[in-house]
């Protein structure tokens, strides 16, 4: 049973952004970078060299207009621009190189990191996933990635490499004339003003777009997982709505900041051009008195355009950090996120599997008390001093109403939670002490909400790696499901759809219990494993469970109780606490709640009432408070 109380208590919208700057997810960062400091190196030596050239090439316009031309020198003026195109080439191959070491840097920290949070999502418990929208998880696998990808291929290298840039040519023209490049940097406090409005503002654009961006994911990826519902209840046009909503929010977000950028680069494009009407109004008077020449106004004048287009490219690396430092924020707290324990799969993992089965598999519940969240008044109990053994080559079999704990246990035993109270066992063990790849070997689960991936039928059958595919097709044909696999137009190389698309659920059903006795467990649970085949599969599947049970442990959750009538122990559950257990018979004889849910399912509708004071041989009467059903 999902834990519905679990999944309201979802975290808090954290798409918020913190600082611009923190050193600790920078230092996290750096360790994903630092394998490749020769794609840094390279990119950076690229920069130094592209920041040479921004000031090379006035520096020659200036040496033309001041010495070739008086001169009328025309081999120097060729032998000028001769060196300019080379130049231009240079620069051309140093921007090349900056864009491709920067661009493979990125991609191959980004593929680092998409593997360390797919890898710590397999890790992650259970309880995580119900509380937290799947939406919001391929968001920081994807969106949250490509940031980062832009913090290294345009944003921190390319912003070293500007602030390079600005201090050569800052220190190029104060050296060369001061008067002049003190006329171009007096609109630098404007600038920084006019910058700081504009980091402000994009800041909480970019802040609105990931919260839109991330609520539109998990809304999408919900809606389409509940398509069938969607449209079995006519609710397309009322989910068009709520998506035109989010979409729309979405939208606006995005153009404030385009609004924002719109507005900037033209007042930055005035202010530079201010900048050059200030160095021509003081070179006038300078290149009158001899101070200047007109080659270094000329240079100046390319100077200065060379010195704010870093100046305005810096702020743009500031939203690529902001953003960058909200992603990482993020990825690392996702990444922080305890697992319950280690699941790598141990080297002895094969000695330790033949160790628990060696005498098959015992599983013992020892006064288990669970809850799935904890109120202010307390515990909400699931589960409540839950106690019961399952020998190897016995069945258990669960009943009770929906919500009364049945798949709980089953939820415990496989460690996808771990009680509050008592301990479940296996073979002795307590499983909290076992490593998760041991104990998960040891089961076979065939749940009623049955889900195969997109793949081939071979490969869906054969999710336990070590299993032959013979015996996968042996195990087909146990239950009848070669028959199904036979019709389809691959046949076992068929691609299967999504979620199994392209085969019914009764024939999903049969292709999961042919997966669980491929699997040879040691331990079997089925969750009304035949609840969705006619009662002539049923039958042929009962039988060959039945013969894959001997000499195994098997626990059943039953809804249909004509299903479990031969289980050697039958628990009922009310409310998370066992009222009943004994045989079929003996619980029938006792004429307590499962007689009455065995009699409501059109079970024997004539039942013999026991002596008065006396219960059936194997049955054990609790205090019940309510009636079930």
């Amino acid at each position: 049973m999902p834990p519905v109380a679990a999944a309201r208590s979802a975290p808090p919208d954290d798409d918020v952004l913190g600082a611009v700057y923190d050193a600790a997810l920078v230092r996290r960062l750096a360790a994903y970078v630092r394998p490749y400091r020769s794609l840094v190196g390279a990119a950076l030596a690229c920069i130094a060299v592209a920041a040479a050239m921004q000031v090379a090439t006035p520096l020659l316009t200036r040496w033309v207009i001041d010495v070739a031309w008086p001169a009328r020198d025309t081999g120097l003026v060729q032998r000028v621009a001769a060196a300019f195109a080379g130049l231009l080439l240079v620069q051309f191959a140093a921007a090349y190189g900056e864009t491709w070491f920067t661009s493979l840097l990125g991609q191959r920290v980004m593929r680092d990191l998409r593997d360390a949070v797919f890898a710590h999502l397999q890790r992650l418990p259970i309880a995580y996933f119900d509380r937290t929208p799947v939406g919001r998880l391929v968001t920081r696998v994807t969106s949250d990635v490509e940031a980062l990808n832009e913090l290294f291929a345009s944003g921190v290298v390319s912003g070293i490499g500007d602030l390079f840039t600005l201090v050569v040519i800052s220190v190029i023209m104060l050296v060369v004339e001061w008067r002049l490049a003190l006329a171009a940097f007096v609109v630098i406090p404007l600038i920084l003003s006019a910058s700081r409005v504009f980091q402000h503002r994009v800041r909480r654009a970019y802040r609105d777009i990931r919260t839109r961006l991330a609520q539109l994911n998990a809304y999408v990826g919900e809606r389409l997982t509940g398509m069938r519902l969607v449209q079995l209840f006519g609710r397309e046009a009322q989910e068009q709505q709520r998506f035109d909503a989010l979409n729309e929010a979405h939208l606006g977000a995005h153009l404030r900041s385009i609004t924002v950028y719109a507005l900037y680069f033209p007042v930055i494009e005035l202010l530079t051009t201010f900048a050059l009407a200030s160095l021509l109004v003081t070179a006038r008077g300078e290149v009158a008195d001899g101070a200047a020449t007109v080659g270094t106004v000329a240079a100046f004048l390319q100077l200065v355009r060379r010195f704010f287009q870093p100046l305005q490219d810096l702020s743009e690396k500031y939203n690529i950090l902001q953003g960058a430092m909200a992603a990482s924020e993020r990825l690392f707290s996702l990444l922080d996120t305890p697992v319950s324990t280690d699941v790598t799969p141990t080297p002895d993992r094969a000695e330790r599997v033949a160790a628990l089965t060696r005498a098959g598999v015992t599983v013992e519940f020892d006064h288990v008390w669970f809850a799935y969240v904890t109120g202010d008044s307390g515990e909400q109990w699931v589960l409540r001093d839950v106690s019961f053994r399952v020998a190897p080559g016995q069945s258990l079999a669960l009943v009770g109403h929906t919500g009364a704990g049945k798949s709980t246990i089953v939820n415990l035993l496989l460690r996808f939670y771990d009680p509050q109270r008592g301990r479940v066992l296996v073979n002795g063990n307590d499983v909290r002490e076992l490593p998760l790849d041991v104990l998960r070997s040891l089961v076979a689960y065939v749940q009623q909400d049955i889900f195969l991936f997109a793949g081939d039928v071979t490969a869906n059958l054969r999710l336990f790696d070590s299993v032959p595919v013979s015996a996968v097709q042996a195990a087909a044909a146990r239950v009848g499901a070669d028959r199904v696999i036979e019709r389809l137009p691959g046949g076992w190389a068929h691609e299967l759809g999504e979620r199994g698309a392209g085969v019914s659920v009764g024939e999903r059903q049969l292709l999961a219990f042919a997966r669980a006795i491929a699997a040879d467990p040691a331990l079997l649970l089925l969750d009304e494993a035949t609840s969705a085949v006619d009662s002539h599969v049923e039958a042929e599947i009962q039988q060959a469970v039945g013969r894959l049970m001997e000499g195994r442990t098997t626990i059943a959750i039953a809804h249909r109780l004509s299903t479990i009538t031969h289980a050697d122990e039958i628990l009922v559950l009310h409310h998370g606490e066992v009222v009943e257990r004994g045989t079929h018979a003996a619980l029938l004889a006792a004429q307590g709640t499962y007689e009455r849910l065995f009699r409501l399912q059109g079970g024997e509708t004539a039942l013999s009432a026991p002596t008065d004071g006396l219960l059936q041989e194997g049955a054990v009467r609790l205090p019940i408070d309510a009636t079930v059903g």
